[in-house]
């Protein structure tokens, strides 16, 4: 009887009972939670070294009042059962290391691969405990940084448009007059251009609507430094796209971060450096294009699980559904 909360409302309200009542009756005398050897200490960590492959992903992810684990999780079991090989309080790496080090080292010996974020504590958990292992960064958390840059030379125009058009406002009423803000040809004002442009400089000027084509070229027509952004991050996504070849996608690289030291732009200077920092790691996607993603789906079905709960009042039993299922 593994249902889920919202079967719990259904079955509670076809027999007249509360949904609390029996949710506390399946945990207490169906689930087998009672005889769960990790009922009491399951925070302090859970290990199944019998999930381990040559392909791993670590991650972070918060399970309840910001509370973040760490989780290793099982490439090949491809988000069913066998997938969780580890799910540890915290992320502080003197804290993770010592408990994924118990397991045998011919075992962790194996991994041949692990994919994680551009976090410097799980690079080191990687290190220590899978010394064989290549570490590649997920490209998507290095994209991620090129468009939260772009972003933000957004937003400094956004905040700049605001406060012009309070300033036109304050005039306008100094001289008893009505403040009539400037119509651009889509119908926007530049304020709403601003902000209305947010989701269009996500996507490939190829999946733009023919809306969001008008409004990329009175943004861009306006904005330059936009358009420039714009192509940067498009550039670096395309190097991740395109490129085959890991010797091409070094020289690649090396052009675009050329191109950004540049433009001028400081936030994608950070990106740059960054870039430059993790070069190794990075460049090693284009081996087998391995990507995160298996790890950022399973903390998605985390948070499926969780919102199921309606939150995660008891955390020792969350997990032990956590690991009945993926585990």
């Amino acid at each position: 009887m593994d249902t889920q909360a919202h079967s719990i409302h259904t079955i509670s309200s076809f027999y007249g009972v509360k949904a609390s009542r029996l949710r506390r009756y399946y945990r207490d005398k169906l689930s087998g939670f009672q005889h769960w050897k990790h009922r009491n200490d399951a925070t302090a960590g859970l290990v199944f070294p019998e999930n381990i492959s040559g392909h791993l992903s670590i991650d972070e992810t918060c399970l309840s009042h910001g509370e973040l684990y760490t989780v290793v999780t099982n490439k090949c079991a491809r988000g069913k059962k066998g997938t969780i090989v580890a799910i540890l309080n915290g992320t502080k790496s003197d804290n993770i290391i010592p408990v994924l080090q118990k397991v045998p080292s011919r075992i962790r010996n194996k991994v041949r691969e692990i994919t994680l974020d551009l976090a410097g504590n799980m690079g080191l958990i990687a290190k220590k405990c899978f010394p064989n292992a290549v570490q590649v960064i997920d490209r998507f958390h290095v994209q991620q940084l090129a468009t939260e840059a772009l972003q933000e030379i957004r937003i400094k125009y956004r905040w700049l448009a605001i406060d012009d058009e309070n300033l036109q406002i304050e005039l306008a009423k100094k001289d008893k007059k009505p403040y009539n803000p400037e119509i651009l040809e889509n119908g926007d004002t530049v304020k709403q251009l601003l902000a209305r442009s947010r989701y269009l400089l996500y996507k490939n000027e190829n999946r733009w609507s023919n809306d969001q084509q008008q409004r990329a070229k009175l943004l861009f027509e306006r904005y330059p430094d936009i358009e420039k952004a714009y192509r940067l991050s498009q550039e670096l996504s395309w190097i991740f796209s395109t490129t085959t070849d890991k010797i091409y996608a070094f020289a690649r690289l090396a052009k675009w971060n050329e191109k950004v030291e540049q433009s001028g732009f400081k936030a994608f200077n950070t990106v740059s450096r960054t870039v430059i920092l993790h070069h190794k790691k990075i460049l090693n996607y284009f081996d087998n294009r391995s990507t995160n993603a298996s790890a950022e789906s399973f903390n998605a079905k985390i948070k499926g699980f969780r919102s199921q709960f309606r939150g995660v009042g008891d955390i020792n039993f969350f997990l032990f559904r956590l690991t009945k299922l993926f585990a």
